[in-house]
């Protein structure tokens, strides 16, 4: 939309939003949130234009080497991890995935997620079919299967659910996000493209945030 607005390619705005991620990080890490979950890429941005598609993929192999060498990943000891259907990734994305997630994997300061190849439906069908073949093997019986363990399948297992989910760019719907995980999460919608989301941006979504009262279904 952003790109579409300025008669830009649609990758010279995804270039754009890349920077602006590098910079609300910052932001955020500075306040103290320690565990952040970024939508890069869904399993649906496939269907776009192949040479779209082929700049999207440049795009996150350069934005991991650029993570690995971001000075402030050590400073702040982030553990980075890609979420999503990573086989559907080509090789040399994946290597550079791999490259980095290694390079983080003693850290301990914090956690960043990229959803990358990533459908909330593809991750809970996924973590049906581990389930299934844990309990065919006798690893886990009909009793020990709760919501508890039901989450310790998924993606982001062993972290806690999202607080908060920001999405920007006037749509007001999650696109497929943490469908099992913001089941509970406060949900924020702005106005604001992506690439042009402010500091202030952010400090109003936290506000509005700290404003709700959480019932978590009660």
């Amino acid at each position: 939309r952003f790109a579409k607005e300025r008669n830009l390619d649609p990758w010279e705005g995804h270039k754009l939003g890349l920077q602006k991620l590098e910079e609300v990080l910052e932001w955020l890490w500075n306040l103290g949130v320690r565990i952040v979950t970024v939508y890069a890429f869904s399993k649906e941005n496939f269907h776009r234009s192949e040479r779209e598609v082929r700049e999207l993929m440049n795009l996150i192999k350069d934005g991991f080497i650029r993570i690995r060498r971001d000075e402030r990943i050590k400073k702040y000891e982030i553990k980075v991890k890609a979420i999503g259907d990573l086989e559907e990734l080509p090789e040399d994305v994946r290597a550079e995935i791999r490259k980095t997630e290694e390079f983080t994997r003693e850290f301990n300061g914090g956690v960043l997620n990229v959803a990358v190849s990533y459908s909330g439906r593809s991750e809970i069908v996924n973590a049906v079919k581990e389930i299934v073949k844990d309990y065919s093997k006798g690893k886990i019986s009909l009793d020990e299967i709760n919501e508890d363990t039901f989450s310790r399948y998924l993606y982001t297992a062993r972290l806690p659910d999202p607080d908060l989910v920001i999405r920007t760019s006037g749509e007001e719907r999650l696109s497929g996000f943490l469908l099992w995980q913001s089941a509970y999460s406060e949900l924020y919608f702005c106005e604001t493209n992506w690439p042009e989301f402010r500091r202030i941006d952010l400090l109003r979504a936290i506000r509005t945030y700290q404003g709700r009262e959480r019932r978590f279904g009660r």
